[in-house]
Protein backbone atom coordinates (compact mmCIF):
# COMPACT_ATOMS: atom_id res chain seq x y z
CA UNK A 1 0.00 0.00 0.00
CA UNK A 2 2.82 2.75 1.09
CA UNK A 3 4.40 4.50 -1.86
CA UNK A 4 7.40 5.93 -2.09
CA UNK A 5 6.66 9.30 -0.55
CA UNK A 6 4.82 7.15 2.63
CA UNK A 7 8.09 5.40 2.91
CA UNK A 8 10.27 8.47 3.03
CA UNK A 9 8.16 9.63 5.71
CA UNK A 10 8.18 6.30 7.62
CA UNK A 11 12.49 6.81 6.97
CA UNK A 12 12.95 10.47 8.35
CA UNK A 13 10.69 8.96 11.35
CA UNK A 14 13.10 6.54 12.44
CA UNK A 15 15.86 8.92 12.39
CA UNK A 16 14.46 11.36 14.93
CA UNK A 17 12.02 9.48 17.18
CA UNK A 18 12.47 7.19 20.19
CA UNK A 19 11.01 3.73 18.75
CA UNK A 20 8.36 3.46 21.55
CA UNK A 21 5.56 2.82 19.24
CA UNK A 22 5.00 0.21 17.03
CA UNK A 23 2.76 2.53 13.88
CA UNK A 24 1.41 1.25 10.68
CA UNK A 25 2.05 1.98 7.47
CA UNK A 26 0.33 5.04 6.83
CA UNK A 27 1.05 8.67 7.35
CA UNK A 28 -1.84 11.14 7.91
CA UNK A 29 -2.41 14.73 7.16
CA UNK A 30 -5.87 15.93 7.66
CA UNK A 31 -8.83 14.78 8.92
CA UNK A 32 -12.63 15.63 8.59
CA UNK A 33 -15.79 13.47 10.13
CA UNK A 34 -15.44 9.88 10.36
CA UNK A 35 -12.54 10.07 8.22
CA UNK A 36 -9.05 10.14 7.66
CA UNK A 37 -6.88 10.70 4.50
CA UNK A 38 -3.10 10.01 4.49
CA UNK A 39 -0.02 11.80 2.17
CA UNK A 40 -1.46 10.10 -0.96
CA UNK A 41 -4.53 11.24 -0.60
CA UNK A 42 -6.44 8.00 0.38
CA UNK A 43 -9.37 8.11 2.93
CA UNK A 44 -10.11 5.71 5.57
CA UNK A 45 -12.81 5.39 7.44
CA UNK A 46 -11.79 5.64 11.32
CA UNK A 47 -13.28 3.13 14.07
CA UNK A 48 -10.12 4.38 16.37
CA UNK A 49 -10.88 7.92 16.74
CA UNK A 50 -7.56 8.36 18.55
CA UNK A 51 -8.04 5.83 20.53
CA UNK A 52 -11.51 6.92 21.74
CA UNK A 53 -10.15 10.49 21.96
CA UNK A 54 -12.50 12.25 18.59
CA UNK A 55 -15.72 12.17 20.08
CA UNK A 56 -16.77 14.92 17.33
CA UNK A 57 -14.77 13.45 14.53
CA UNK A 58 -11.96 15.17 13.21
CA UNK A 59 -11.41 18.64 13.02
CA UNK A 60 -15.06 19.57 13.76
CA UNK A 61 -15.66 23.17 13.12
CA UNK A 62 -16.79 24.79 15.94
CA UNK A 63 -14.05 23.33 18.27
CA UNK A 64 -11.58 24.52 15.42
CA UNK A 65 -13.47 28.01 15.88
CA UNK A 66 -12.94 27.95 19.58
CA UNK A 67 -9.70 26.87 19.78
CA UNK A 68 -8.70 29.75 17.14
CA UNK A 69 -10.75 32.25 18.72
CA UNK A 70 -9.31 31.63 22.04
CA UNK A 71 -5.68 31.53 21.41
CA UNK A 72 -6.25 34.96 19.67
CA UNK A 73 -6.87 36.25 23.05
CA UNK A 74 -4.94 34.04 25.70
CA UNK A 75 -3.22 30.88 25.29
CA UNK A 76 -1.60 30.17 28.59
CA UNK A 77 -1.31 32.31 32.22
CA UNK A 78 -0.97 29.29 34.59
CA UNK A 79 -2.42 28.89 37.47
CA UNK A 80 -1.24 31.68 39.40
CA UNK A 81 -4.22 33.47 38.18
CA UNK A 82 -7.81 32.76 37.51
CA UNK A 83 -8.96 32.28 34.02
CA UNK A 84 -12.68 32.17 32.55
CA UNK A 85 -12.39 29.33 30.41
CA UNK A 86 -11.20 26.97 33.33
CA UNK A 87 -14.51 28.23 35.19
CA UNK A 88 -17.09 28.10 32.99
CA UNK A 89 -16.00 24.44 32.19
CA UNK A 90 -15.81 23.25 35.51
CA UNK A 91 -19.37 24.88 36.18
CA UNK A 92 -20.51 22.83 33.03
CA UNK A 93 -18.79 19.73 34.34
CA UNK A 94 -20.24 19.91 37.73
CA UNK A 95 -24.15 19.65 35.65
CA UNK A 96 -23.02 16.94 33.64
CA UNK A 97 -20.64 14.75 35.63
CA UNK A 98 -22.64 15.20 39.27
CA UNK A 99 -19.19 15.76 40.66
CA UNK A 100 -18.65 18.86 43.17
CA UNK A 101 -15.18 19.88 42.37
CA UNK A 102 -12.01 19.46 39.76
CA UNK A 103 -8.97 19.59 38.72
CA UNK A 104 -7.78 19.98 35.48
CA UNK A 105 -4.36 18.27 33.45
CA UNK A 106 -3.40 17.58 30.00
CA UNK A 107 -4.35 13.39 29.83
CA UNK A 108 -5.41 10.66 31.50
CA UNK A 109 -2.39 9.32 33.26
CA UNK A 110 -2.05 12.60 34.65
CA UNK A 111 -5.85 12.47 35.89
CA UNK A 112 -4.61 8.92 37.61
CA UNK A 113 -1.99 10.30 38.80
CA UNK A 114 -3.57 12.76 40.89
CA UNK A 115 -6.25 10.17 41.92
CA UNK A 116 -3.68 8.43 43.84
CA UNK A 117 -2.31 11.18 45.64
CA UNK A 118 -5.55 12.50 46.55
CA UNK A 119 -6.60 8.94 47.92
CA UNK A 120 -3.75 8.80 49.85
CA UNK A 121 -4.03 12.26 51.62
CA UNK A 122 -7.56 12.36 52.23
CA UNK A 123 -7.61 8.61 53.55
CA UNK A 124 -3.68 8.78 55.15
CA UNK A 125 -3.54 5.30 53.98
CA UNK A 126 -1.12 3.93 51.48
CA UNK A 127 -2.66 1.00 49.98
CA UNK A 128 -4.34 0.31 46.48
CA UNK A 129 -6.84 -1.77 45.29
CA UNK A 130 -6.87 -2.56 41.55
CA UNK A 131 -7.83 -5.62 38.98
CA UNK A 132 -6.65 -8.20 36.72
CA UNK A 133 -6.98 -6.65 33.29
CA UNK A 134 -6.83 -3.15 34.22
CA UNK A 135 -5.09 0.04 32.67
CA UNK A 136 -4.47 3.07 33.81
CA UNK A 137 -1.48 4.66 32.11
CA UNK A 138 2.11 4.49 31.63
CA UNK A 139 3.40 6.93 34.11
CA UNK A 140 5.21 5.48 37.57
CA UNK A 141 1.84 6.04 39.50
CA UNK A 142 -0.72 5.05 36.75
CA UNK A 143 1.24 1.57 35.94
CA UNK A 144 1.72 1.10 39.39
CA UNK A 145 -2.72 0.30 39.44
CA UNK A 146 -2.11 -1.63 35.86
CA UNK A 147 -1.99 -5.10 35.41
CA UNK A 148 -0.18 -6.47 32.44
CA UNK A 149 3.48 -7.59 33.83
CA UNK A 150 4.67 -6.69 30.59
CA UNK A 151 3.96 -2.84 30.97
CA UNK A 152 5.16 -3.11 34.80
CA UNK A 153 7.76 -5.63 35.16
CA UNK A 154 10.76 -3.40 33.25
CA UNK A 155 10.31 -0.37 35.56
CA UNK A 156 9.96 -2.02 39.24
CA UNK A 157 9.74 -1.26 41.82
CA UNK A 158 6.37 0.91 41.30
CA UNK A 159 4.46 2.10 43.76
CA UNK A 160 3.76 0.40 46.80
CA UNK A 161 1.11 -1.34 48.16
CA UNK A 162 -1.11 -2.65 45.35
CA UNK A 163 -3.27 -5.73 45.53
CA UNK A 164 -4.72 -7.29 41.95
CA UNK A 165 -7.96 -8.38 42.73
CA UNK A 166 -9.81 -10.74 40.04
CA UNK A 167 -12.33 -8.38 37.80
CA UNK A 168 -15.76 -9.12 38.50
CA UNK A 169 -14.84 -11.69 41.35
CA UNK A 170 -16.93 -10.56 44.29
CA UNK A 171 -15.35 -13.15 46.91
CA UNK A 172 -11.42 -12.21 45.63
CA UNK A 173 -12.26 -8.06 46.16
CA UNK A 174 -13.75 -9.20 49.75
CA UNK A 175 -10.48 -10.71 50.08
CA UNK A 176 -8.13 -7.86 48.89
CA UNK A 177 -9.55 -5.05 50.42
CA UNK A 178 -8.94 -4.09 54.50
CA UNK A 179 -8.63 -1.44 56.56
CA UNK A 180 -5.28 -0.66 55.24
CA UNK A 181 -6.82 0.66 51.75
CA UNK A 182 -6.46 4.23 50.45
CA UNK A 183 -8.53 3.33 46.96
CA UNK A 184 -9.94 0.99 45.36
CA UNK A 185 -9.58 2.29 41.33
CA UNK A 186 -11.65 0.34 38.66
CA UNK A 187 -12.81 1.29 35.25
CA UNK A 188 -16.47 0.56 35.06
CA UNK A 189 -15.67 -1.15 31.33
CA UNK A 190 -12.17 -1.71 30.73
CA UNK A 191 -11.06 -0.56 27.58
CA UNK A 192 -7.42 -2.25 26.92
CA UNK A 193 -8.34 -5.04 29.06
CA UNK A 194 -10.49 -5.95 25.68
CA UNK A 195 -14.06 -3.92 26.58
CA UNK A 196 -14.82 -6.15 29.65
CA UNK A 197 -18.30 -4.56 31.67
CA UNK A 198 -18.03 -4.36 35.15
CA UNK A 199 -21.25 -6.21 36.33
CA UNK A 200 -23.41 -4.58 38.44
CA UNK A 201 -23.45 -7.12 41.49
CA UNK A 202 -19.50 -6.67 41.16
CA UNK A 203 -19.78 -2.54 41.27
CA UNK A 204 -22.39 -2.39 44.05
CA UNK A 205 -20.51 -4.60 46.12
CA UNK A 206 -16.97 -2.25 46.29
CA UNK A 207 -19.60 0.30 47.29
CA UNK A 208 -20.76 -1.84 50.54
CA UNK A 209 -16.99 -2.62 51.36
CA UNK A 210 -16.39 1.08 51.67
CA UNK A 211 -19.31 1.68 53.91
CA UNK A 212 -17.36 -0.48 55.89
CA UNK A 213 -13.56 0.14 55.53
CA UNK A 214 -13.95 3.40 54.67
CA UNK A 215 -11.73 3.67 51.67
CA UNK A 216 -11.95 6.15 48.71
CA UNK A 217 -13.86 4.81 45.25
CA UNK A 218 -11.72 6.15 42.29
CA UNK A 219 -13.32 5.62 38.76
CA UNK A 220 -11.34 5.78 35.86
CA UNK A 221 -13.31 7.11 33.24
CA UNK A 222 -10.61 8.33 30.66
CA UNK A 223 -11.92 6.17 28.23
CA UNK A 224 -15.38 5.50 29.03
CA UNK A 225 -16.51 9.47 29.58
CA UNK A 226 -18.34 11.72 27.64
CA UNK A 227 -20.60 9.99 25.98
CA UNK A 228 -19.00 6.78 24.81
CA UNK A 229 -20.99 4.07 26.53
CA UNK A 230 -23.92 5.70 25.66
CA UNK A 231 -24.16 7.73 28.83
CA UNK A 232 -22.09 10.96 29.57
CA UNK A 233 -20.24 9.01 31.96
CA UNK A 234 -20.29 4.86 32.22
CA UNK A 235 -20.88 6.07 35.96
CA UNK A 236 -24.43 6.40 35.21
CA UNK A 237 -25.35 2.90 33.88
CA UNK A 238 -24.88 1.83 37.75
CA UNK A 239 -26.03 5.15 38.92
CA UNK A 240 -23.47 4.83 41.51
CA UNK A 241 -21.31 8.24 42.45
CA UNK A 242 -17.56 7.47 43.00
CA UNK A 243 -15.54 9.48 45.61
CA UNK A 244 -13.38 10.81 42.56
CA UNK A 245 -13.31 10.28 39.08
CA UNK A 246 -10.43 10.29 36.38
CA UNK A 247 -11.36 11.69 32.83
CA UNK A 248 -9.72 13.00 29.72
CA UNK A 249 -9.55 11.54 26.17
CA UNK A 250 -13.11 12.62 24.52
CA UNK A 251 -13.30 15.46 26.90
CA UNK A 252 -11.47 17.97 24.12
CA UNK A 253 -12.43 16.22 21.21
CA UNK A 254 -8.65 15.65 20.09
CA UNK A 255 -7.11 18.94 21.88
CA UNK A 256 -5.18 17.44 24.96
CA UNK A 257 -6.97 17.72 28.36
CA UNK A 258 -7.62 15.65 31.11
CA UNK A 259 -9.24 16.20 34.70
CA UNK A 260 -10.37 15.05 37.76
CA UNK A 261 -13.57 15.10 39.83
CA UNK A 262 -14.40 14.90 43.48
CA UNK A 263 -17.02 15.11 45.70
CA UNK A 264 -17.25 17.59 48.06
CA UNK A 265 -16.23 15.62 51.40
CA UNK A 266 -13.06 14.71 49.55
CA UNK A 267 -12.47 18.34 48.25
CA UNK A 268 -13.16 19.51 52.29
CA UNK A 269 -9.86 17.81 53.01
CA UNK A 270 -7.71 18.81 50.08
CA UNK A 271 -5.03 22.05 50.32
CA UNK A 272 -3.14 24.48 48.88
CA UNK A 273 0.39 23.19 47.40
CA UNK A 274 -0.47 19.39 47.28
CA UNK A 275 -1.04 18.78 43.77
CA UNK A 276 -0.44 20.99 40.80
CA UNK A 277 -0.12 21.52 36.78
CA UNK A 278 1.63 24.16 35.08
CA UNK A 279 -0.19 23.77 31.62
CA UNK A 280 -3.33 22.00 33.64
CA UNK A 281 -6.89 23.56 32.41
CA UNK A 282 -5.51 26.30 30.35
CA UNK A 283 -7.36 28.72 28.91
CA UNK A 284 -7.15 26.87 24.89
CA UNK A 285 -7.76 23.22 26.10
CA UNK A 286 -10.84 24.63 28.60
CA UNK A 287 -12.36 26.23 25.49
CA UNK A 288 -12.23 22.85 23.13
CA UNK A 289 -13.57 21.29 26.07
CA UNK A 290 -16.87 23.65 26.49
CA UNK A 291 -17.03 23.64 22.62
CA UNK A 292 -17.06 19.51 22.26
CA UNK A 293 -19.66 19.32 25.13
CA UNK A 294 -21.90 22.52 23.53
CA UNK A 295 -21.53 19.96 20.22
CA UNK A 296 -22.61 16.74 21.93
CA UNK A 297 -25.45 17.94 23.68
CA UNK A 298 -27.31 19.87 20.42
CA UNK A 299 -26.63 17.14 18.02
CA UNK A 300 -27.48 14.62 21.36
CA UNK A 301 -24.23 12.71 20.76
CA UNK A 302 -24.63 10.46 23.56
CA UNK A 303 -28.41 9.09 22.70
CA UNK A 304 -26.36 8.78 18.68
CA UNK A 305 -24.00 6.45 20.94
CA UNK A 306 -26.47 4.51 22.30
CA UNK A 307 -28.50 4.00 19.09
CA UNK A 308 -25.99 3.83 16.40
CA UNK A 309 -23.69 1.28 19.25
CA UNK A 310 -26.80 -0.86 19.41
CA UNK A 311 -26.75 -1.08 15.81
CA UNK A 312 -22.94 -1.63 15.57
CA UNK A 313 -23.04 -3.88 17.72
CA UNK A 314 -25.50 -6.24 16.25
CA UNK A 315 -24.01 -6.28 12.93
CA UNK A 316 -20.89 -7.05 14.79
CA UNK A 317 -22.68 -10.07 16.60
CA UNK A 318 -23.67 -11.22 13.00
CA UNK A 319 -19.82 -11.02 11.12
CA UNK A 320 -18.26 -12.78 14.41
CA UNK A 321 -21.23 -14.66 16.04
CA UNK A 322 -19.95 -12.34 19.32
CA UNK A 323 -19.85 -8.40 20.49
CA UNK A 324 -19.80 -7.00 23.83
CA UNK A 325 -19.57 -3.75 25.13
CA UNK A 326 -21.97 -0.71 25.75
CA UNK A 327 -22.67 2.64 22.91
CA UNK A 328 -19.63 2.99 21.04
CA UNK A 329 -17.14 1.32 23.07
CA UNK A 330 -17.66 -2.52 21.63
CA UNK A 331 -15.40 -5.37 20.93
CA UNK A 332 -15.44 -8.75 19.04
CA UNK A 333 -13.19 -11.51 19.62
CA UNK A 334 -11.91 -12.66 16.36
CA UNK A 335 -8.30 -15.26 15.52
CA UNK A 336 -5.67 -13.27 14.42
CA UNK A 337 -6.94 -10.10 15.58
CA UNK A 338 -3.31 -8.15 14.14
CA UNK A 339 -3.69 -9.51 11.13
CA UNK A 340 -7.33 -8.24 11.02
CA UNK A 341 -6.06 -4.68 11.53
CA UNK A 342 -3.48 -5.24 8.69
CA UNK A 343 -6.08 -6.10 6.45
CA UNK A 344 -8.46 -3.40 7.20
CA UNK A 345 -5.71 -0.86 6.71
CA UNK A 346 -5.85 -2.30 2.96
CA UNK A 347 -9.01 -1.70 2.39
CA UNK A 348 -8.55 1.63 3.91
CA UNK A 349 -10.48 0.94 7.44
CA UNK A 350 -8.94 1.89 10.79
CA UNK A 351 -9.51 -0.46 13.33
CA UNK A 352 -7.58 -1.69 16.81
CA UNK A 353 -6.34 -5.09 18.44
CA UNK A 354 -5.70 -4.99 22.34
CA UNK A 355 -4.79 -8.60 21.96
CA UNK A 356 -4.45 -11.77 19.52
CA UNK A 357 -7.82 -12.34 19.85
CA UNK A 358 -9.99 -8.80 20.46
CA UNK A 359 -10.62 -6.05 17.67
CA UNK A 360 -11.96 -2.90 19.69
CA UNK A 361 -14.03 -0.40 17.93
CA UNK A 362 -14.45 3.06 19.22
CA UNK A 363 -15.18 5.27 16.56
CA UNK A 364 -16.35 8.54 16.56
CA UNK A 365 -19.67 9.62 18.14
CA UNK A 366 -21.00 10.92 15.44
CA UNK A 367 -21.08 8.00 13.30
CA UNK A 368 -24.37 6.93 12.06
CA UNK A 369 -25.62 3.54 9.89
CA UNK A 370 -24.68 4.23 6.90
CA UNK A 371 -20.55 4.16 8.04
CA UNK A 372 -21.19 1.47 10.02
CA UNK A 373 -22.33 -0.31 7.18
CA UNK A 374 -19.62 0.53 5.08
CA UNK A 375 -17.41 -0.26 8.02
CA UNK A 376 -19.37 -4.03 8.25
CA UNK A 377 -18.28 -3.86 4.67
CA UNK A 378 -14.58 -3.72 4.69
CA UNK A 379 -14.47 -5.83 7.78
CA UNK A 380 -15.62 -9.13 6.29
CA UNK A 381 -13.38 -8.56 3.67
CA UNK A 382 -10.22 -8.28 5.61
CA UNK A 383 -11.12 -11.69 7.87
CA UNK A 384 -9.23 -13.95 6.19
Amino acid sequence: MSSSLTQSWIEREKKVHIQFYRRLPVVFERGEGCWLYDVEGNAYLDLVAGIAVCVLGHCHPEVVESIRSQAEKLMHTSNLYYTTPQIELAEKLREITGMDRFFFCNSGAEAVEATLKIARKVTGRKKFVAFTGSFHGRTMGALSVTWKELFRKPFMPLVEPVTFAKFNDVEDLRRKVDENTAAVIVEPIQGEGGINPASEEFMNEIFELREKLNFLVVFDEVQTGFGRTGRWFAKDHFNLKPDVMAMAKGMGAGFPIGGVGVTESVAEKLGFGEHASTFGGNPLACSASLACIRVMEREKLVENAEKVGGYFREKLFELFGNARGMGLMLAANCEKAFDVVGNALENFLLVNATSESSLRFVPPLIIGKEEVDIAIERLSKSVR
